[in-house]
């Protein structure tokens, strides 16, 4: 009875975890829920639970609750168990209980000692940890100096080591011993002459995690043709994670991928499916349902998280973002959010703006309306996720930044099987796919259709859409 969904109360201790170790996290996360074959396969590395948990509520349509000060990391890999195998390898030392309602969903309690004590509802949005937000890097500087400066002849930068570099924009990334020796380079560094600018680098929050689903992901029917050379090609910058094979087709709308942080090699023989790859298929989504199927339109994948997929900062986003605007991208997709206010990056699109470039960067998801960068840029058009009834999602940010709010939650095929991908930045990949697939059928550059989309899908400030 234990390991059977209808059972009428279900309780068991989850005491056999299966832990990878850490050395192995550079592989993307997965968990596949087919909820046909009623089995879950899972891969997945030092994923903190509430975001775990959070992926399985939107999946199942269960209501999860969870004791609360729990958020330990779940690492564990299994494949083809039923549900209840699964929670049991998944949540470890910790209970567990599924209790059917009589009218309603059913509902997954997850707790140490007392199904009574798992009272904090665990939303389906919750699929980036609240203990995973960005911040400041703290042993770490970004600097920028005049033309013909040489980073290493530097006073207060003996110590420092430097780990990047942005060379048509002479930015360079330091890392220091700690915060102590950055903070005292930083005041150092402010009064040189031949540094343009210093400022912390701060990190990103990490991608949304791919979830395995039963539902059937939508067909594809997009063909390419010619670009009108009289008129602006659209290029989109996906400034994202690596992007494999997309399949049905897909590949051919694909430019040779660049990749500003490390090289992971050929990603397009990949098992697993990445962020990258489900914003590219959603933004692909977008251009098919505003094109009649047929386009001329190229995504320039750039991975800015490198090798692992997990972690990006501010300097590798800039530097994604310079690499896709010389490569000739004129809109960039920013699914991703973090509360580094950076005066590098900014600069960048500012300019980048001034030559016809557009830019649409996802809120958030946190329930705030506090700013989440790069979306609160002026330039960039900030995109949220919508829930029931045209309101703003309740996991997305609803900042007075906020320009756009669209669809969250995106299903996307992969290796034959459907993925659901939720967040802000799915809503954001699905407006990068709009504005580009309207320029292309209109034969416009990007810049001419960004009004169209803040008509019908801007947000009030009652939080509703503009549709």
């Amino acid at each position: 009875m234990r390991n059977r969904l209808q059972c009428c109360v279900w309780v068991a201790v989850a005491a056999f975890a299966l832990f990878i170790p850490s050395s192995r996290a550079s592989t993307t996360d997965t968990l596949l829920w087919n909820t046909n074959q009623n089995q879950v396969t899972a891969d997945i590395h030092s994923v903190p639970l509430t975001r775990l948990l959070g992926s399985i509520a939107q999946h199942t349509g269960w209501q999860v609750f969870l004791e609360p000060n729990i958020n330990a990391p779940v690492s564990v890999k299994f494949q083809d168990l039923k549900p209840g195998e699964a929670l049991r390898m998944m949540l470890g030392n910790l209970n567990f209980a599924l209790v059917p309602q009589t009218n309603g969903p059913q509902h997954l309690y997850v707790f140490r000692t007392a199904m009574i004590k798992a009272t904090k509802l665990i939303h389906p949005g919750d699929l980036v940890s609240k203990t995973a937000k960005s911040g400041k890097i703290p042993n770490e500087l970004v600097v920028t100096v005049k033309p013909g400066v040489k980073i290493d002849g530097l006073d207060c930068i003996q110590d420092a080591k430097v780990t990047g570099q942005i060379q048509g924009l002479n930015t360079y990334r330091l890392q220091f011993k700690d915060e102590a020796a950055a903070q005292q380079a930083q005041s150092c560094l402010a009064g040189n002459s031949d540094v343009l600018a210093v400022e912390s680098n701060f990190s990103m929050e990490p991608p949304d995690l791919p979830v395995g689903v039963g539902n059937a992901s939508p067909q594809f029917n997009l063909t390419p043709k010619p670009s009108d050379d009289n008129n602006c090609q659209v290029i989109v910058g996906l400034v994202d994670t690596s992007v494999g094979a997309l399949g049905n087709g897909l590949d051919q709308f694909l430019m040779k991928p660049i990749s500003v942080a490390g090289d992971c090699g050929d990603a397009s023989g990949s098992q697993q499916i990445s962020h990258g790859t489900a914003m590219a298929e959603t933004i692909l989504q977008g251009v098919q349902a505003n094109t009649g199927g047929k386009t001329s339109i190229k995504v320039l994948p750039v991975n800015v998280y490198g090798c692992s997929g997990e972690a990006t900062s501010t300097f590798d986003v800039t530097s994604g973002i310079y690499a896709a605007v010389n490569a000739g991208a004129n809109i960039i997709n920013l699914s991703l959010a973090g509360s580094g206010d950076s005066t590098m990056m900014h600069n960048l699109i500012q300019q980048a703006t001034k030559q016809g470039v557009v830019f649409f960067g996802a809120a958030g998801n946190t329930p705030v309306t506090t700013p989440e960068f790069p979306a609160a840029f002026p330039e960039v058009e900030a995109v949220t996720a919508s829930g029931g009834q045209g309101q703003i999602a309740d996991y997305a940010n609803r900042g007075s930044f906020v320009d756009l709010m669209l669809p969250g939650t995106s299903i996307v095929p992969f290796d034959g099987q459907s993925w659901a991908v939720s967040g802000t930045s799915t809503a954001t990949a699905y407006a990068t796919g709009i504005a580009a697939g309207l320029a292309d059928s209109g034969h416009n550059c990007p810049t001419t259709v960004v009004p169209t989309l803040q008509k019908k899908f801007g947000v009030s400030l009652d939080g509703a859409s503009g549709q």
